[in-house]
């Protein structure tokens, strides 16, 4: 007997081979994943850094207007996004007060709303590839199991346990058990590299998400001071 793989193929069952099946479809999934974040961590970063040059000078000069514009032009990046919210919650709360929270305070709450809406679309398809990383290895041994039965059965049909009667049922056992980990293993590291970029990229929007927040509490302090100023005046 020939131990190639389309041997192997043309001997599997068809259970087996729905078994071979559902994990090529496993990997699919997996490299369809990997390739459409990076893609758009790729791009949300480039829209990121071209955002932030044109909004410096804006926080500078505290011209909330254009800023909201121009978020409204740079939607692919994630942090844009973050700051256009909480700028148009700042500017309406300066406008039209609610309550007793201070438009600071309104827009921080803002910023953790869109925060946690970020992180979802950031990761965005992970759990397909948790999903595989954890479950692949049980469909191999699925396969494992159902190439020993055949093999089992095999020796009950020819009534002799030579290696001839089995070593199809051990070879396709083998080869669904070495195709469930080499669909496992890179889905795991995948997964976990992707989440150390998701967590850098969380990291910089809150830190940045910080540095604005303080620009608003120092502006918004100093327009009060200012008021009752004029007031008492």
């Amino acid at each position: 007997m020939q131990f190639d793989l389309a041997h192997i193929w043309a001997s599997m069952g068809i259970v087996s081979k729905l078994i071979a099946f559902t994990l090529v479809l496993m990997a699919i999934a997996s490299i369809a994943v990997v390739i459409e974040r990076l893609i758009a961590l790729a791009r949300s970063n480039a829209e990121t850094g071209r955002f932030m040059k044109v909004a410096g000078p804006l926080l500078d000069s505290w011209d909330m207007s254009e800023l909201i514009k121009a978020s409204d032009r740079h939607r692919a990046s994630a942090f844009a996004r973050l700051l256009g919210g909480a700028v148009r919650r700042y500017v309406r709360a300066e406008k039209e007060p609610d309550g007793n929270l201070s438009p600071v305070e309104l827009s921080r709450r803002e910023v953790g709303r869109r925060r946690e809406a970020i992180s979802m679309d950031l990761r965005r398809g992970m759990s397909v590839l948790a999903t595989v990383g954890s479950i692949a290895p049980f469909v191999g041994l699925l396969g494992t199991v159902v190439g020993i039965i055949s093999a089992f059965q095999s020796i009950a049909a020819t009534g002799s346990g030579g290696l001839g009667a089995v070593s199809a049922g051990i070879a396709e056992a083998l080869i669904e058990t070495a195709l469930g980990l080499s669909v496992a293993i890179p889905a795991v590291l995948c997964f976990n590299w992707l989440t150390g970029k998701i967590s850098a990229v969380e990291a910089a929007i809150d830190r940045n998400a910080g540095e604005l927040l303080d620009e608003m509490e120092n502006h918004h302090g100093r327009t009060s001071g200012e008021r009752l100023v004029e007031e008492a005046a």
